[in-house]
C-alpha cells in the first residue's frame, strides 16, 4: 500500500490547504466566533465557489466523483485549520448518496446546500443496529425513533435504520421546533422534532425524534454498516488535522518559549511528551488512510477504521499533553490552542469514547 497522495489527491489537498488559510485564518475564526453563528457563511460559499462541497457529488449530478480519500483529505485540511461548519456532515452525505442512492437522490444531494446523517442513537454503542424503524405507507416510508448528535440539522439528511438507510427532511433547529409532512405549523400532524444539543466546538446539533416521519428508501440494511465506516473515517480525518494542527502550535511554542535561560525545547521531559504527541498523530494518520483507502478500493475495511476511530480518541488525549506543555497560555481562550482542544474532544465524542472503540476491537478480534 502506498500511503502517497496521486495527483489529483495532491492537487485538492493544496486546492484546500489555499483556501482554508484564506478563509479560515486566525482573525476570520476569532470574528466568526464573536459573532456566535453556526458557522461563517463566507468560508462556506467559498468552499462551495471551490467546488469542495461537491468532490464526492457523482459527475452525473454536476460533481467530482471522488472517494473516501479525497473526502479524507479535504477534511484533514479543514481539521488543521479547527475550521467549523457543515463541510464534514455534507461530504459523508453526498458520499453515501453517491453510493446508495438513485441518480434523483443524488442530484438532491449534490453539495450546493448543506446536508447531513443521522446515525448515533442515544444509549447505542456505535456498531449497534439501529433502533430506529421504518414502516411501508402507501405513499412511502414512514420513520419512527430518535438520533442523537445530527449535525447542522437543516434540510436533507440521510438516516439508518432497522430496515436500511433513508431520506428525511428536517426543520431548521433553534427552540425545539417540528416538522410536518405538509410543511404546515408545528401542532398539525407532527412528524419530527428537534431538540438542540450544546456542542464543545459551537457548532449546531440536535437530538431528533421521528414519529412517522416521511422519508424515501435509499439503500437496504447492507447499506447502515457502511455509512458508519465512512462516518467514521470523516471523523478520524478531522481528528487527524486537528492534532497535526495543535502539534503544530505545540512545537512552535517550546522553540520559542525561554525557561532558566533555555528554550523549553531543550528539555528532554518536553521534548519525549512532544514525541508522544508525534507518535499518536503517526498511528492515527496511518490507521485513517489505509482505512480509506481499502473503503475506496471495495476492500474490507471494518478493522482499519475501528483502529482509527480508537486512535481519534487518543488525539483527544493528546491534546491535554499540547495543552500542559503551553502551561497557562493553553488555557487562554483568545489563543488558537483552546479550539483545538474544543474540536478533538467533540470528536472523540462523536465516537462514543475510547471504551465504545475498544468494544468494537475486541468484537473483531
Amino acid at each position: 500500500m502506498d500511503f502517497g497522495l496521486d495527483e489529483t489527491q495532491e492537487a485538492l489537498r493544496e486546492l484546500a490547504a489555499g483556501l482554508l488559510a484564506k478563509e479560515a485564518s486566525q482573525e476570520r475564526l476569532e470574528a466568526h466566533e464573536r459573532g456566535r453563528a453556526p458557522y461563517d457563511p463566507g468560508l462556506w460559499q467559498a468552499l462551495r465557489a471551490a467546488g469542495l462541497t461537491a468532490i464526492c457529488v457523482p459527475e452525473s449530478a454536476g460533481g467530482a466523483g471522488l472517494g473516501p480519500v479525497e473526502m479524507a483529505v479535504v477534511l484533514r485540511e479543514a481539521g488543521a485549520r479547527a475550521a467549523p461548519g457543515p463541510l464534514a456532515a455534507t461530504l459523508v452525505s453526498t458520499l453515501a448518496a453517491s453510493r446508495y442512492g438513485t441518480p434523483d437522490q443524488q442530484s438532491r444531494l449534490n453539495g450546493a446546500a448543506g446536508s447531513t446523517v443521522a446515525i448515533r442513537e442515544p444509549g447505542r454503542a456505535p456498531a449497534d443496529p439501529p433502533a430506529t424503524t421504518a414502516q411501508r405507507k402507501a405513499d412511502g416510508w414512514a420513520l419512527t425513533g430518535r438520533k442523537c448528535g445530527v449535525a447542522f440539522p437543516d434540510g436533507d439528511v440521510l438516516v439508518t435504520a432497522a430496515e436500511g438507510l433513508f431520506l428525511a427532511r428536517l426543520a431548521p433547529a433553534g427552540p425545539p421546533a417540528a416538522a410536518t409532512p405538509e410543511g404546515g405549523p408545528a401542532g398539525e400532524g407532527v412528524t419530527t422534532i428537534t431538540t438542540p444539543e450544546f456542542c464543545s466546538t459551537g457548532e449546531p446539533a440536535a437530538t431528533i425524534t421521528f414519529d412517522a416521519a416521511p422519508a424515501e428508501r435509499v439503500a437496504g440494511p447492507e447499506a447502515v454498516a457502511g455509512v458508519r465506516l465512512l462516518y467514521t473515517v470523516a471523523v478520524a480525518a478531522q481528528a487527524s488535522g486537528v492534532l497535526a494542527g495543535a502539534l503544530r502550535l505545540t512545537v512552535e511554542h517550546v522553540r520559542n518559549r525561554r525557561q532558566f535561560g533555555r528554550a523549553l525545547a531543550e528539555f528532554q521531559a518536553v521534548t519525549t511528551q512532544v514525541a508522544d504527541v508525534y507518535i499518536t498523530a503517526r498511528a492515527l494518520d496511518v490507521a485513517l488512510w489505509s482505512g480509506a483507502w481499502r473503503l475506496a478500493e471495495g476492500l474490507p475495511a471494518e478493522e482499519d477504521v475501528v483502529l482509527a476511530g480508537y486512535h481519534t480518541t487518543e488525539a483527544a488525549r493528546a491534546l491535554y499533553t499540547c495543552q500542559h506543555l503551553h502551561g497557562g497560555l493553553g488555557l487562554d481562550v483568545t489563543y488558537p490552542l483552546h479550539r483545538y482542544f474544543a474540536h478533538a474532544k467533540h470528536l472523540a465524542h462523536l465516537l462514543g469514547g475510547a471504551d465504545a472503540q475498544l468494544d468494537l476491537i475486541g468484537a473483531l478480534a
